[in-house]
């Protein structure tokens, strides 16, 4: 039987489990864009990304017997691109993991909220405006609004309580907002 595209992810990893290569190209094709654009983000760097999405899709392919289905087929995915990530870090050894500060004091003014959602539409003034938060806050707003995660997703990507999650993710998008009104003062 061959892979279609009407094949769902647990279909295809059944079959990848099975050594059928065309369920493997249709995987491949189907989540190639969503893991680049993660490690891309994480890692700033587009052919590390590129050796990630490869690592990431030989350890799919080497570990689908054993893909439970407990989780979406995209949050294990984007679990193991996750661990792939830390892997690569460890090897550079250039990487400092911080935690969030939880008594982080938002420094921006009131601004007019239309102003802000303006900025936010621009695409080029919302990359450069993520490209200063810190690692961590970056991650948590691309799986949040750019890979539509929930928090059990995220925490179960990243390993973390889900409570973490949330705390990160308020954080950054405290964080955000501030580098926004920046941006928009700036201009």
């Amino acid at each position: 039987m061959s892979a279609t595209p009407n094949w769902s992810d647990e279909q295809l990893i059944q079959a990848i489990a099975n050594d059928n290569m065309e369920a493997v190209n249709e995987f491949y094709r189907r989540h190639e864009n969503r893991v680049y654009r993660y490690a891309l983000s994480k890692l700033g760097d587009s052919f590390a990304a590129a050796d990630v999405l490869n690592d990431v899709m030989l350890e799919v392919w080497r570990c689908s017997a054993k893909f439970e289905g407990r989780a979406k087929v995209t949050t294990w995915l984007l679990g193991i691109a996750h661990n792939k990530i830390l892997d690569l870090w460890r090897k550079q050894g250039a990487r400092e993991f911080t935690e969030v500060d939880e008594n982080m004091v938002d420094e921006s003014e009131s601004t007019n909220p239309e102003k802000v959602n303006a900025a936010a539409s621009d695409g080029k003034l919302l990359r450069q405006c993520m490209a200063k938060l810190k690692e961590e806050h970056r991650e948590i707003l691309h799986l949040i609004f750019f890979e539509e995660l929930g928090f059990t997703e995220i925490a179960n990507i990243m390993q973390v309580p889900e409570g973490t999650v949330k705390s990160r993710a308020f954080h950054a998008r405290a964080q955000m907002k501030i580098q926004l009104t920046r941006a928009m003062r700036a201009a």
